[in-house]
């Protein structure tokens, strides 16, 4: 019960954390390329995962070169369904969409356990997705972001696992939370499916 308690209150102040760094984001507008990698090409034998949304199909091209242990986790869960219908619970405008907390508070996350850090050098450019995490480098579990804008200041302190190769549009699109809130959604936009194809 004790080691429960202690993963929740580590997740809480990981959202906390992650929330106040992307409000630091937000707010730096000089980050802010709407424009930069629309779309990036599938590395050669990549895994490829289909996110449904509300407004249309985005397909993401997943790095286990860069993260194998996270690309893993990603696939065995979007297989199971263990994503439909979860809610983007927060979302800043310029800087990213989160997901994967069936909580839908960003204090959640999947029965397994959390993951090892597989940081690596690769950049944190639009469309690219990285993994939620705790203040604790070794604590993502299921929840993930998918960033809209150049994000320099997560590179190397958070791990990136895949990269969208169409469909960033309906990403541009979904629900946007208060910035004043740390991205909270009140009404946020769902997951349709998420799965994986190897």
């Amino acid at each position: 019960m004790a080691a429960h308690s202690q993963k929740s209150t580590n997740r809480v102040v990981g959202a906390l954390v992650f929330a106040f760094v992307a409000l630091f984001a937000a707010m730096t507008a000089w980050s802010f390329l709407p424009g930069s990698q629309a779309n990036a090409e599938a590395p050669e034998g990549a895994p490829i995962a289909t996110l449904e949304l509300e407004d249309g199909t985005v397909t993401i091209a997943l790095r286990p070169d860069l993260a194998p242990e996270h690309v893993a986790r990603i696939t065995e869960l979007a297989n199971s369904g263990f994503y439909d219908g979860l809610k983007f619970h927060r979302v800043i405008e310029g800087f990213m969409a989160q997901t994967g907390d069936p909580l839908g508070n960003g204090t959640g996350g999947s029965d397994l356990p959390d993951l090892d850090a597989e940081f690596s050098d690769a950049p944190f450019v639009r469309g690219t997705l990285g993994m939620a995490r705790t203040m604790d480098p070794n604590s993502a579990n299921s929840q993930f972001f998918i960033v809209t804008a150049d994000a320099p200041h997560l590179n190397g302190q958070y791990t990136l696992f895949g990269e969208v190769i169409d469909g960033m549009e309906y990403i541009d699109q979904i629900e946007k939370g208060d910035a004043r809130a740390n991205g909270m959604v009140e009404d946020p936009d769902t997951i349709v499916s998420l799965r994986v194809s190897e």
